[in-house]
């Protein structure tokens, strides 16, 4: 191969390089409490491509005041990244009494409005610190 053909693949070789390089880096991290999430090791949420992956949000004490919490703070987070409770595609709740949050139903559909998730609610034993009732975690689609 001539000096010239080398150059000109090895230019190729690089360019493609960069470009499987600069797909891979489509993901970013997110904190809403950046201290406390760097601790535990995790992001509030990660943005991979056209997607957002929110971490589950959680909410203490009474289950009303606890929903509210939780969404409040998802709403800072899908603000944060440019999005709203309408690009939601799926939300998945843990709650360690599905009797009163089913009650909390109106709370969180205030969020939503009339698009509503694809949805799944679990009742656990517990959550990560005892005083919590209700994580939720979203996936969201940007348009």
């Amino acid at each position: 191969m001539t000096p010239t053909r080398l150059l000109m693949a090895a230019i190729v070789a690089a360019s493609l390089g960069g470009c499987a390089t600069s797909s891979s880096q489509t993901s970013s991290c997110y904190h809403l409490n950046e201290t406390v999430e760097t601790q535990i090791g995790f992001c509030q949420a990660v943005r991979s491509g056209n997607t957002l992956h929110i971490s589950g949000t959680v909410g203490a004490g009474e289950m009303n005041e606890a929903t509210r919490k939780a969404y409040d703070n998802l709403r800072k987070t899908l603000e944060a990244n440019g999005l709203t409770f309408a690009d939601v595609v799926k939300e998945t709740v843990y709650t360690t009494d599905i009797e009163a949050f089913k009650l909390a139903g109106g709370i969180r559909k205030s969020y939503y409005g009339d698009k509503v998730p694809a949805a799944t609610w679990v009742e656990v034993r517990r959550l990560f610190l005892p005083q919590f009732v209700v994580e939720i975690e979203l996936t969201a689609q940007y348009r």
